[in-house]
């Protein structure tokens, strides 16, 4: 099996950007789902208004505005989202095919200026300084973060085009918390080491003898605390003196060690603005068998199941179901590893007519209702049909950098379907 297409969703429920590669962090893709849009409702005897997350299944109009990634080479120039708006009146030749698939209109992570003169545009850079913003809460499925309020320019640009006060909201540093079964039991500590070090952009570069960096690193770090504490040797020979700072170092070394490893262990897994988990992964099969569910209609758009990797070669339909680890990559095996714990139990969002903005029960609109026949699989979601599964990397996978291409090999497997088990989660 092998990766044949993959997604980045830089603001949640918006149309995505096809990529060829994704660099790999804890919270998933980097970008991905790292802005998203709250409806604000005033309250009417003047008090706090209500935010209301803003999710394609109950906004299908936000299918409407279609997202590109620009990223400069050079270091003059600034990464940014942009944000187009295509009213359905509007018909973009290079988002959709005649059998109505998307179109690779987003080919490259570093894209050129591809969206059309004198459309309806807005640019978003992609790591704004919230320092500078105010803090809002951001409750997704009772787990809760600290975001950031974008400001008026880029609210009023949303508000307008949605006809209701609408806040664009930035995840910065800030995580939530994996509720439920979902959590991942992690094999290695490895990229912890990395993280806390700032050490993880350099794995991609796969440089000789990068494991030992994290370790150089906090010796080096050690032996300048070291040098600077008030250690009185005098009265002691050479060797002795030579003797107490080697130990001291080494003790230090030791103990940051510890501490280090004790900190990496009870650190859990976290995510952002997505769903449940950093990644959904999809099967090509599964999609083809979903696509023939839809009687002499169009082949069903992929990108309406949200995933971020969708993997073609399987065997059997639905065969991911069962899935628990993959290893994803030739140069790289056993390096990246997905974590698949969880099933994507599927809602109205899949009968949103794309080119409209709006629910439809014609051709695939009705793509819900078909899988309901069968696909009902989870014991913990039984009115909801499946579809994907939900993934985290490894914390080894975290700074390595996964392509179209790359070989996909299943190393294990559950012998059951997972059960999906979320506190307040609406299936």
């Amino acid at each position: 099996m092998r990766i044949s297409e993959l997604y980045i969703y830089p603001i949640k429920s918006l149309r995505p950007v096809r990529v060829t590669e994704g660099l790999l962090t804890d919270l998933g893709f980097t970008y991905d789902r790292r802005f998203m849009l709250l409806k604000v409702t005033p309250d009417e005897n003047g008090g706090p208004s209500k935010m209301e997350n803003m999710h394609i299944s109950e906004f299908p109009q936000m299918a409407l505005f279609h997202t590109a990634l620009e990223l400069p080479e050079s270091f003059a120039g600034s990464n940014k989202v942009v944000v187009t708006y295509w009213p359905p009146s509007q018909e973009d030749p290079t988002l959709t095919s005649a059998e109505g698939n998307q179109l690779d209109h987003q080919d490259k992570t570093v894209p050129s200026t591809s969206h059309a003169s004198g459309t309806d545009c807005l640019e978003i850079p992609l790591v704004p300084d919230f320092l500078r913003l105010n803090p809002i809460t951001v409750t997704m499925h009772e787990s809760s973060t600290t975001a950031s309020d974008m400001g008026e320019k880029y609210n009023s640009w949303f508000s307008d085009r949605f006809g209701f006060p609408v806040v664009l909201a930035y995840l910065g540093p800030s995580t939530r918390n994996v509720l439920g079964n979902l959590t991942p039991t992690y094999t290695t500590r490895t990229s912890r080491w990395s993280e806390i070090l700032g050490m993880s952009a350099i794995k991609s570069f796969n440089i000789p003898g990068y494991p030992l960096f994290p370790r150089l690193t906090a010796f080096v770090l050690c032996l300048l605390c070291w040098s600077h504490l008030p250690v009185d040797t005098r009265g002691f020979s050479i060797m002795a003196s030579i003797g107490i700072n080697v130990v001291g170092v080494i003790v230090m070394w030791i103990g940051m060690s510890i501490f280090l490893t004790i900190l990496m262990k009870r650190r859990k897994a976290q995510i952002g603005f997505a769903d449940c988990a950093p990644l959904l992964v999809i099967s090509q099969t599964s999609v083809d068998d979903a696509s023939s569910r839809v009687a002499g209609g169009p082949k069903v758009d992929l990108t309406k199941f949200r995933a971020n990797v969708v993997i073609s070669g399987a065997k059997e339909a639905y065969e991911e179901d069962f899935w628990a680890e993959l290893s994803v990559g030739e140069d790289n095996p056993g390096k990246v590893r997905l974590l698949l714990t969880g099933n994507c139990v599927r809602c109205r969002s899949l009968n949103v007519d794309f080119d409209k903005g709006k629910f439809t029960n014609k051709g695939d609109g009705n793509l819900l209702k078909r899988l309901m026949k069968d696909r009902r699989v989870d014991r913990g979601a039984r009115f909801s049909p499946v579809f994907g599964r939900y993934a985290f990397p490894e914390r080894g996978a975290v700074g390595w950098t996964i392509r179209v291409g790359d070989e996909v090999r299943v190393l294990k497997t559950n012998t059951e379907r997972t059960v999906t088990d979320w506190p307040g989660l609406a299936y």
